[in-house]
């Protein structure tokens, strides 16, 4: 099991209210009818909340999304699927390209806690 975790902030110009309703509404959405996105597992979005802008809304990030994959070659089947152009078309429409970080990584280790399962919004 491997797992894409990406750290996201918004285009330039958007707010932060059109970004989490596009990614919600839209971005979400879009990779549940895709060739691409059959490839993934479990997708989640963790958005920053809303109340956690004070003025300065240019500030770090603005939410952290999960891919989990069966393996390596289905995370790279994912992105070699014709429609993840598709994909990437929306991505470039509310995410900032050019300064999203992102880090493909092995199943955890659980060090303290209890596996889930996590309440979900």
């Amino acid at each position: 099991m491997v797992r894409l975790t990406c750290l996201l902030r918004r285009k330039a110009g958007m707010t932060p209210a059109e970004f989490h309703d596009h990614w919600r509404n839209v971005h979400g959405p879009l990779i549940g009818t895709t060739r691409s996105g059959s490839h993934v597992l479990r997708y989640e979005q963790h958005p920053r909340p809303l109340s956690d802008y004070h003025g300065d809304e240019d500030s770090g990030y603005d939410g952290v999304t999960l891919q989990w994959f069966e393996s390596m070659d289905e995370y790279r089947s994912h992105m070699a699927e014709d429609d993840f152009a598709v994909v990437w078309a929306d991505i470039t429409t509310f995410l900032d390209v050019d300064r999203l970080e992102f880090v493909v990584t092995e199943s955890p280790r659980l060090v303290s806690g209890t596996d889930g399962p996590w309440p979900m919004a």
